[in-house]
Protein backbone atom coordinates (compact mmCIF):
# COMPACT_ATOMS: atom_id res chain seq x y z
CA UNK A 1 0.00 0.00 0.00
CA UNK A 2 2.86 2.34 0.83
CA UNK A 3 4.33 1.91 -2.66
CA UNK A 4 0.98 2.68 -4.26
CA UNK A 5 0.65 5.88 -2.21
CA UNK A 6 4.20 6.90 -3.11
CA UNK A 7 3.52 6.34 -6.80
CA UNK A 8 0.20 8.18 -6.53
CA UNK A 9 1.96 11.12 -4.88
CA UNK A 10 4.77 11.18 -7.46
CA UNK A 11 2.40 11.10 -10.44
CA UNK A 12 0.20 13.76 -8.85
CA UNK A 13 3.16 16.01 -8.07
CA UNK A 14 4.39 15.81 -11.67
CA UNK A 15 0.91 16.60 -12.96
CA UNK A 16 0.65 19.60 -10.59
CA UNK A 17 4.01 20.91 -11.75
CA UNK A 18 3.20 20.45 -15.44
CA UNK A 19 -0.29 21.92 -15.10
CA UNK A 20 0.92 25.01 -13.24
CA UNK A 21 3.91 25.56 -15.53
CA UNK A 22 1.97 25.14 -18.78
CA UNK A 23 -0.99 27.27 -17.64
CA UNK A 24 0.88 30.39 -18.74
CA UNK A 25 0.92 29.19 -22.34
CA UNK A 26 -2.87 29.14 -22.45
CA UNK A 27 -3.12 25.38 -23.04
CA UNK A 28 -6.77 24.53 -22.49
CA UNK A 29 -6.06 21.26 -20.63
CA UNK A 30 -3.57 22.75 -18.13
CA UNK A 31 -6.15 23.45 -15.37
CA UNK A 32 -7.51 19.91 -15.70
CA UNK A 33 -4.04 18.35 -15.51
CA UNK A 34 -3.28 20.49 -12.45
CA UNK A 35 -6.56 19.69 -10.70
CA UNK A 36 -6.29 15.94 -11.25
CA UNK A 37 -2.69 16.01 -10.02
CA UNK A 38 -3.64 18.03 -6.94
CA UNK A 39 -6.40 15.54 -6.18
CA UNK A 40 -3.94 12.65 -6.43
CA UNK A 41 -1.52 14.43 -4.10
CA UNK A 42 -4.32 15.13 -1.62
CA UNK A 43 -5.50 11.51 -1.68
CA UNK A 44 -1.97 10.24 -1.12
CA UNK A 45 -1.37 12.58 1.81
CA UNK A 46 -4.72 11.94 3.45
CA UNK A 47 -4.17 8.17 3.32
CA UNK A 48 -0.58 8.25 4.60
CA UNK A 49 -0.34 7.47 8.30
CA UNK A 50 2.41 8.87 10.53
CA UNK A 51 4.79 6.48 12.33
CA UNK A 52 4.06 7.93 15.77
CA UNK A 53 1.16 9.81 17.31
CA UNK A 54 1.53 12.85 19.50
CA UNK A 55 -0.09 16.26 19.58
CA UNK A 56 2.63 17.96 17.54
CA UNK A 57 2.46 15.41 14.74
CA UNK A 58 -1.35 15.54 14.73
CA UNK A 59 -1.17 19.33 14.32
CA UNK A 60 1.41 19.03 11.55
CA UNK A 61 -0.68 16.36 9.78
CA UNK A 62 -3.69 18.68 9.93
CA UNK A 63 -1.59 21.41 8.33
CA UNK A 64 -0.34 18.99 5.69
CA UNK A 65 -3.86 17.89 4.79
CA UNK A 66 -5.00 21.52 4.76
CA UNK A 67 -2.18 22.32 2.31
CA UNK A 68 -3.20 19.41 0.10
CA UNK A 69 -6.82 20.56 0.09
CA UNK A 70 -5.70 24.09 -0.76
CA UNK A 71 -3.91 22.63 -3.79
CA UNK A 72 -7.26 21.26 -4.95
CA UNK A 73 -8.95 24.61 -4.24
CA UNK A 74 -6.27 26.32 -6.34
CA UNK A 75 -7.14 23.97 -9.19
CA UNK A 76 -10.81 24.80 -8.82
CA UNK A 77 -10.01 28.51 -8.88
CA UNK A 78 -7.87 27.92 -11.96
CA UNK A 79 -10.84 26.27 -13.69
CA UNK A 80 -13.63 28.66 -12.74
CA UNK A 81 -12.06 32.12 -12.41
CA UNK A 82 -10.33 34.19 -15.03
CA UNK A 83 -7.98 35.95 -12.64
CA UNK A 84 -4.87 34.93 -10.78
CA UNK A 85 -6.47 34.17 -7.42
CA UNK A 86 -5.34 30.58 -7.77
CA UNK A 87 -1.71 31.71 -7.47
CA UNK A 88 -2.30 33.05 -3.95
CA UNK A 89 -3.98 29.81 -2.93
CA UNK A 90 -1.17 27.77 -4.49
CA UNK A 91 1.44 29.83 -2.64
CA UNK A 92 -0.25 29.27 0.73
CA UNK A 93 -0.59 25.55 -0.01
CA UNK A 94 3.07 25.33 -1.01
CA UNK A 95 4.15 27.00 2.25
CA UNK A 96 2.08 24.51 4.29
CA UNK A 97 3.42 21.57 2.31
CA UNK A 98 7.03 22.69 2.52
CA UNK A 99 6.86 23.38 6.25
CA UNK A 100 5.23 20.07 7.09
CA UNK A 101 7.54 18.09 4.80
CA UNK A 102 10.46 19.27 6.94
CA UNK A 103 8.86 19.23 10.38
CA UNK A 104 7.01 15.88 10.37
CA UNK A 105 10.16 13.75 9.82
CA UNK A 106 11.99 15.78 12.50
CA UNK A 107 9.21 15.19 15.02
CA UNK A 108 8.90 11.50 14.16
CA UNK A 109 12.65 11.04 14.59
CA UNK A 110 12.61 12.91 17.90
CA UNK A 111 9.70 10.79 19.14
CA UNK A 112 11.33 7.51 18.13
CA UNK A 113 14.65 8.43 19.79
CA UNK A 114 13.14 9.77 23.00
Amino acid sequence: MKQILSALFAVGAIMVLVGAAVYITGWIAAPYVYTVGATLVALAQINTRPHVQNSVIRRLRFQQILGALLLVVAGTLMLFTNGNEWIVCLTIAAIFELYTSVRIPQEEEKELKG
